[in-house]
């Protein structure tokens, strides 16, 4: 490199597989260069909300349908039960944002105005939300495939987990690329939805209603108490609940929008839901019209054939078979938009659950590598943690979306509660201050009060209609992240106060000793007696585990051979334990010279190929940890560059500095007199 080069931060030319898959690293500079406009940005944080309208509808009317054909007339009302819960979370969440633009979202709000322990139940919550998002985005997307080819159907799970692995990869190459890839199947998505619902409501008005595959089954609903029925309507209203998933997401997005922030994100909210809204509305007004008939158990639709090994087609499927015809070229149109956005609906929590981790690692309530920028300016450790979350969920409940669907948005409306009732307190605080736009807080108490009131309310009712279904283990799995966050904070603050810097601090050390640990006769060996020279150490000596008499006898002829001007000290080991000898040695070297600090060289090989790191630096591993836990001592690793490290580095080893073979400098210097070498025997530990 020429000396006129600032580029010290430039990348091997060579590229690795990790670099075929996330792309170069980017320097830090670009950071305001991956921050997102709102074009992009919709995409990306709510197109979780906007698919969830594919199977929301879907979810509402199948568990309606157990009751029976007749209670299908009771969904125009959930749905606008639900349609006005969304209008007040979406208004609330506008409050949210202008309050606390800096990204913790409920989590942030709920830790500041009610308490830590508050904050923690949110943050748990929302981490649970996050995985089982995406679980059942995938999920409800692989259904939406097999919709449309059947024969994909014994494949469920490992498709989904494929998808999820495309997903997370996707991320990894950083927030700008991942928007541009998920921006186009999202807004194909929505027109095409928004055209299908015009199409068949056209035709409805034209007198000819689109009529579903399933209209002709009949069904044979359940015997409903009068207690039971108010508990089915409440079940399918906390099912229908589901197309409120992920609204939070852009509350905890909004550090990543462009400046304005906090308009760009409240515009992109407003948006979302107004396009959420009209989907959701439209899909239940042609389900109703079109007839379609959607049960827990292909089975219990009267009829249907082969219902134990022929899955049921979709909502969505089935509403533009009906208006568009079957197997035509919009219904493969609209079943590969809807597929897409499922599965990129996860791309919601992949944003979310990364910034979320950041600001609880920040907090001292998750692993500090949760803080981290990756090389793409995105915080990847997140995105592999959830990720990997997600492909367990999906393993185990084999990616059945009627089971997941249960143990969906649970977490969210305990969020959405407790970040409403912090923000009351937030806004009465405020008031007390007697600011000048008073009117203005008290209207914004007056849409957080209306927020979790509606909140507390569906989070009842979904904690009462979905627990014995399977939310038991949301409920399981939150104290258990609670209780584990908790332990973090308390372990960090614990380390904290442990390293924390005395009032009065006196350096004491006094004298710089080095040890090179030989084993053989090699070319790393000359180069850490190379470094520890170049290193002037007051003292230096080279220091030889003897486990074998006639290895040792060699090493002491090629020693001489070598002529290094350099003591070699023999220590006796007749247990062949290469630590607690050196150790020992180096203890009692301390003992004789007071606080002397003890720098241990260590030669270790770097290598290329994953299976070498079997072959090679375990004595050397070892040897490390424990000299780690001994006072006084520093460890200096030598590295030499195998062959093989050339598939990483893009490059050879390199000899050593100074002259060849002997490894010393070319112009040694002055050093303080040498004792010369003595063999340590078993008498002189003694």
């Amino acid at each position: 490199m020429s000396p006129d080069n600032t580029d010290t931060g430039s990348v091997p030319e060579s590229k690795s597989p990790k670099r075929w898959i996330i792309g170069d690293p980017l320097p830090t500079a670009m950071l305001e260069g991956e921050l997102l406009k709102k074009r992009i940005a919709l995409p990306i944080f709510a197109s979780d909300p906007l698919s969830s309208v594919a199977y929301a509808p879907q979810e509402l009317l199948m568990i309606l349908l157990i009751g029976g054909l007749a209670f299908l007339s009771f969904a125009p009302w959930i749905a606008a039960c639900v349609i006005l819960l969304m209008i007040v979370v979406i208004a609330s969440y506008r409050q949210l944002i202008k309050a606390y633009p800096s990204g913790g979202g409920d989590y942030e709000v709920a830790h500041k105005n009610l308490g830590e322990k508050s904050g923690v139940v949110v943050a748990s919550a929302l981490l649970v939300d996050y995985v089982m998002t995406v679980a059942v985005s995938v999920a409800s997307g692989v259904d939406n495939i097999i919709s449309a080819i059947p024969e994909l159907a014994p494949e469920r799970v490992i498709l989904a987990i494929a998808f999820v692995v495309i997903l997370a990869a996707i991320n990894l190459r950083g927030v700008r690329e991942s928007g541009k890839a998920f921006a186009i199947p999202t807004y194909f998505f929505v027109a095409s939805v928004f055209i299908m619902i015009v199409v068949g409501i056209t035709r409805t008005l034209m007198g000819d209603a689109p009529i579903a595959e399933s209209a002709q089954y009949m069904v044979e609903g359940e015997s409903i108490a009068q207690a039971a029925l108010i508990l089915l309507l409440l079940r399918s209203f906390a099912s229908g609940c589901a197309a409120l998933t992920g609204v939070e997401a852009i509350a905890n997005g909004v550090p990543a929008f462009r400046v304005p922030k906090i308009k760009n994100a409240q515009t992109t909210l407003v948006v979302m839901g107004v396009i959420a809204i009209t989907l959701f509305a439209g899909l239940i007004t042609m389900a109703f019209i079109s007839g379609v008939h959607y049960a827990e158990d292909a089975c219990h639709l009267i009829g249907y054939a082969n219902c134990e090994t022929v899955p049921q087609r979709s909502l969505i499927a089935q509403i533009a078979a009906a208006t568009f015809g079957n197997n035509t070229i919009l219904f493969y149109a609209i079943q590969a938009g809807t597929a897409l956005v499922l599965l990129l609906a996860a791309n919601t929590a992949f944003n979310g659950f990364p910034l979320l981790g950041s600001v609880l690692a920040h907090d001292g309530y998750a692993p500090k590598a949760l803080e981290t920028r990756g090389d793409r300016l995105i915080y990847s450790n997140g995105v592999i943690a959830l990720g990997l979350a997600a492909i367990v969920i999906l393993a185990v409940f084999q990616a059945d979306l009627t089971q997941l669907i249960q143990l969906y948005i649970i977490g969210v409306f305990v969020s959405f509660t407790l970040g409403q009732t912090g923000m009351v307190v937030h806004w009465t605080k405020l008031l007390k201050t007697k600011p000048d736009n008073a009117k203005n807080i008290r209207w914004s108490r007056v849409i957080n009060i209306t927020g979790a009131t509606f909140t507390a309310t569906v989070l009842v009712i979904v904690t009462i209609t979905k627990f014995t279904h399977g939310a038991w283990i949301v409920f399981l799995a939150m104290p258990i992240l609670y209780v584990l966050m908790l332990g973090v904070n308390r372990y960090y603050r614990d380390v904290e106060a442990e390293v924390a810097v005395d009032a009065v601090t006196t350096f004491g050390a006094k004298g710089d000793h080095a040890i090179v640990l030989v084993g053989k006769m090699q070319k790393p060996i000359l180069k850490a007696i190379d470094y520890a020279i170049a290193a002037r150490h007051d003292s230096v000596e080279a220091v030889h585990v003897s486990i074998n008499e006639v290895s040792t006898a060699k090493l002491e002829l090629d020693w001489i051979r070598q002529n290094i001007h350099l003591p070699l000290r023999i220590i006796s080991s007749p247990y062949r334990d290469l630590s607690w000898p050196l150790i020992q040695h180096i203890r009692d070297h301390r003992a004789q010279h007071g606080s002397e600090i003890v720098t241990v060289y260590l030669p270790q090989y770097i290598v290329g190929h994953w299976w070498e790191h079997a072959l090679h630096n375990h004595k050397a591993r070892r040897l490390k940890l424990k000299l780690m836990m001994e006072h006084g001592v520093a460890i200096a690793l030598v590295p030499w560059l195998l062959d093989s490290s050339d598939m990483i580095y893009g490059r050879r080893s390199r000899p050593v500095p100074g002259q060849s073979r002997r490894g010393e400098p070319v112009r040694p210097t002055a050093r303080k007199p040498i004792t010369p070498a003595k063999r340590k025997t078993a008498e002189d530990e003694s």
